[in-house]
């Protein structure tokens, strides 16, 4: 995925983001930028959590995203750290 479309991509989820952990500003968001770690750190930061919990609240988030896909797309993370959607099939 091309650094374009990521971004495009992040804007779709950031929302849902901000949903979620509401503490998280929006420049909180602009600089997470797709990129899970940061969000790890932004949400131990802000909430006060241990990495490993706070790594709990996003793997379950993620799951819970995959479940309940919007526009047939599910929530995922590639390898270098960033957030991607996958079409269904």
């Amino acid at each position: 995925m091309n650094k374009d479309m990521l971004r495009g991509e992040w804007n779709l989820i950031k929302g849902k983001i901000k949903e979620k952990w509401g503490k998280l500003t929006d420049d909180d968001l602009t600089e997470i930028n797709g990129k899970r770690e940061q969000l790890l750190g932004k949400i131990q930061k802000k909430y006060g959590l241990a990495k490993e919990k706070a790594e709990q609240e996003i793997t379950e988030w993620e799951k819970r995203s995959e479940s309940h896909p919007r526009d047939q797309r599910q929530t995922e993370r590639e390898d270098d750290g960033h957030f991607k959607h996958a079409s269904k099939h």
